[in-house]
């Protein structure tokens, strides 16, 4: 049984929370743009678009919020500044609705059909993409579900190691092999305890190089053939994780995996200790691949289910 997705009053501490130091940076930023004017003008607009390219939300996406914003001026014909936030939290959602589909399943529940449900999880060295399959990990446990984790990074000890550390606090077991070993070797394994035990949940960790992308691609596409001798329709979600602290970065990291792979979700890591959360919307925009999953903190309940009205009602629904 999973937990209806309500957003519930910890839910929106914790996003509030690892919001703050984007909050604040984005509100500064605004205040200043607004200063003094009562109406916004063509001047509030040129201000609003630095605000939003120096907040890593991207150019091609603040182009877009900009025109909104013009557009639903010249519609009311008079805007008071003071309402800019809550325009803003308005055109920016319906902008992301345009491009995203939320799922109407609580949040970490599966697919009926889904049996077991497979994540193959993808990302570079350093991104928070181990963590962050311990954190999906406790929390599908938590939501009711019986979970799997596979140790198919096998080029890195410290990668079997870490997932092995966050199988234990998560109470999931993880299945692995010796360092070198084949990856789709592991994964085919992984399936198979998967269906052996009653799992519902697979989540399979990959190696996290990028210098190869023919490599990476061929080695990602053998570990998919291969699942697929077990659960004919897996994976069923291939998800990147990115590193929202370093901005424009992930934009870059994001194209070269789209290109090299069937990304389907994304997972935005780090928010908490960067004023650069604003990457979340540009990205959520530009590449039309949904982002299920944002990291808020350290702690294993710190990874949430993303939610994009609660996520910008969180940026831009509280300044004064």
């Amino acid at each position: 049984m999973g937990f209806f997705n309500f957003f519930s009053k910890e839910k929106k501490e914790t996003l509030d929370k690892g919001l703050e130091r984007t909050k604040q940076g984005v509100f500064s930023k605004l205040a200043r743009a607004i200063a003094g004017k009562s109406k916004i003008d063509d001047e509030i607009l040129d201000n609003l678009e630095e605000v939003f390219i120096t907040s890593d939300v991207g150019v091609e996406t603040t182009l877009k919020i900009i025109e909104r914003i013009e557009k639903r001026v010249a519609r009311d014909k008079y805007v008071n500044s003071s309402e800019l936030n809550s325009l803003l939290c308005e055109e920016i959602t319906d902008l992301l609705a345009e491009n995203n589909n939320e799922s109407s399943l609580p949040d970490f529940t599966v697919p009926a059909d889904h049996q077991p449900h497979v994540i193959m999880v993808v990302g570079v060295n350093g991104v928070g993409k181990t963590t962050t399959i311990g954190k999906l990990a406790s929390q599908f446990k938590k939501a009711g579900n019986k979970v799997v984790l596979g140790a198919a990074d096998t080029f890195r000890a410290a990668a079997i190691e870490q997932l092995d550390v966050w199988g234990e606090r998560a109470g999931v077991p993880v299945i692995k092999q010796k360092l070198g070993s084949d990856p789709a070797s592991v994964a085919y394994d992984t399936l198979q305890s998967a269906k052996a035990t009653g799992a519902n949940v697979v989540i399979i960790d990959t190696a996290g190089r990028l210098h190869n992308k023919k490599g990476l691609m061929d080695e990602l596409t053998k570990i998919r053939n291969v699942m697929q001798k077990v659960v004919p329709d897996a994976p069923h979600e291939v998800l990147l994780v990115l590193d929202g602290s370093t901005g424009q970065n992930a934009f870059e990291q994001a194209r070269q995996f789209v290109a090299a792979t069937s990304v389907n979700e994304l997972a935005i890591t780090k928010l908490d200790g960067t004023a650069k959360g604003g990457v979340v919307i540009g990205i959520s925009d530009q590449f039309r691949i949904p982002v299920k999953y944002i990291g808020l903190g350290e702690g294993i309940d710190d990874l949430q289910v993303f939610h994009k009205k609660e996520f910008v009602e969180s940026l831009f629904g509280n300044a004064g």
